[in-house]
């Protein structure tokens, strides 16, 4: 079992179709938020464009969700964040090495990143036997990192590390300084007069007394006179710094180039791990999607908004779940129902849904059976743009065309509220033709309007509504329910609420 990747499982698929720049529907999905935050604290791995890519195959999802239920073991996970805070510090060594101004200086910088990085590769290796990993690219790491431990490039840096640093570690020196001149020598043993000072003036001593004792700065870097002494140091002990010399020479390549690509991918997983234990301890649920080609039946059990949830979580108000499902022949949600009734975060959820599952992640919710989506393209309302030549609906129309050009039978498409800028009965024309186009391709798509018609258009189409309290049409549930649109909008409820019936406004009015 070759090891490549711990995001690719070698069948052809890996990292040369990542994208640096985030998809167009990210903002409108809500997704750039979302990712920002599951990334926050780890810009050094740059992981933005592993969350930017979307799978297209199966085998490579089924293999990334292996490798996430191996890191919710306890004992895997600890393994591998020790591994990765060994090799931080690797890269932070490194670092000082880079910005050391002196030869030794340098090089005993890179000493210790090569100790640490030895002491990092061994652990995993030893913390992955132990824990028995099940995923095929954790198992597969292992193997590669038993085979590398024992080739002799790995086994001459270790070696030769180890000795370097006790030689370093075992030479001692002595200080003359007289004035502004500092003689360096070989230690010889003198007596410590420590011990008799204090037992001799400690009878005179009244209260507190300054320290005179001498403190080392803490500034990680040499300045000219320690680097000059050093410079003596190294005169008095050529074979050792020599040996250190040589080290750097012969290992300034020492990094494993699977090695360290795996410390920066393994962070996808652990970073979304952490992202959903903060929404778990919040209450809510994560699970494993069954990922089709074109399923004949899809659905998700108490999905939500992922974005809108972690700026809830911890807070005083609920994150709302809600469900759907489709059967050939319904490939079309259409969502109407009051305004601010949760429509639009139901549509956001569905598109972060099916673009979560298709990076091989878990995804909010208690069960889910999706389809592999090729694409995911939405059309949100946009500000019109003042600079421009051309109107809102024309801007509107273009997008949606450009859209209807690229999307295929195994595209997602999700519409907000398209055409608001025209009157009802263009927008329910534009709809409507919108809608055919996307039946014929055999899309899937949710579509969010105040356009109840639309949602019997085709047997394609599945009409949901948002709901509201029963008792008070003006409280909203956030619930999107399967059923026929009642074209509903509780206006009349709603101006009662504020005052704002004809006979108010003119009560109002006469006082």
């Amino acid at each position: 079992m070759t090891f490549h990747s711990i995001l690719f499982d070698g069948s052809g698929v890996g990292s040369d179709g990542l994208q640096p720049e985030a998809p167009d529907f990210f903002i409108d999905l809500g997704l750039d938020r979302l990712v920002a935050s599951i990334t926050a604290g780890r810009q050094a791995y740059d992981l933005a464009p592993f969350f930017h890519a979307p799978l297209t195959d199966l085998g490579t999802i089924a293999y990334r969700h292996e490798v996430f239920r191996d890191l919710e073991r306890p004992m895997v996970l600890a393994g591998v964040r020790s591994f990765a805070q060994k090799m931080r510090t690797v890269h932070e060594q490194r670092e000082q090495a880079d910005r050391s101004h002196y030869q030794h200086e340098k090089e005993r910088w890179f000493l210790d990143s090569a100790a640490v990085y030895c002491d990092a590769v061994t652990g995993l290796a030893t913390d992955l036997s132990a824990a028995e990993p099940r995923s095929r690219g954790l198992r597969a790491l292992g193997l590669h990192l038993a085979a590398y431990i024992a080739s002799e490039p790995f086994a001459t840096l270790l070696a030769e590390t180890h000795d370097v640093s006790e030689a370093l570690r075992a030479i001692t020196y002595s200080l003359e300084i007289s004035g502004t001149r500092i003689r360096v020598s070989r230690y010889s043993p003198t007596p410590d007069y420590t011990a008799d000072v204090v037992q001799t003036f400690g009878r005179f001593k009244q209260g507190a007394v300054k320290d005179y004792r001498f403190q080392f700065s803490t500034w990680p870097h040499l300045n000219h006179v320690e680097a000059a002494l050093l410079d003596l140091v190294a005169r008095l002990h050529p074979d050792v710094f020599g040996a250190l010399d040589r080290h750097s020479l012969r290992h300034g390549a020492y990094l494993d180039a699977t090695i360290a690509r795996f410390d920066r991918e393994v962070q996808f997983y652990v970073a979304y791990l952490e992202h959903v234990d903060r929404l778990r301890r919040a209450g809510l649920s994560f699970c494993y999607p069954v990922v089709e080609h074109r399923p004949t039946r899809m659905h998700a059990r108490a999905f939500f908004d992922s974005a809108l949830a972690v700026m809830l979580a911890g807070g005083s108000s609920p994150v709302v779940t809600n469900d759907f499902h489709l059967e050939q022949p319904e490939r079309i949600l259409v969502v109407s129902g009051p305004n601010q009734g949760g429509k639009t975060t139901f549509a956001r959820a569905l598109g972060q849904l099916h673009h979560l599952a298709s990076l091989g992640c878990p995804v909010p919710g208690t069960d889910a059976r999706v389809s592999l989506v090729d694409r995911v393209f939405s059309h949100f309302e946009r500000a019109e743009d003042l600079l421009g030549l051309t109107g809102k609906l024309e801007a509107d129309l273009v997008r949606i065309r450009s859209i209807l050009e690229l999307a295929t039978r195994d595209s997602l498409l999700v519409l907000n509220e398209s055409f608001g800028s025209t009157t009802v009965s263009d927008a329910l024309f534009l709809n409507r033709e919108v809608m055919w186009q996307i039946i014929e391709r055999g899309s899937t798509c949710v579509a969010v309007t105040f356009l109840d018609e639309l949602a019997s258009l085709d047997e394609a189409t599945v009409s949901m509504v948002s709901t509201v309290d029963p008792d008070d049409p003006t409280v909203r549930t956030f619930r999107i329910v399967r059923r026929p649109a009642d074209g509903l909008a509780y206006a009349a409820a709603i101006a009662r609420k504020y005052g704002l019936t004809y006979e108010g406004v003119r009560e109002r009015l006469a006082r």
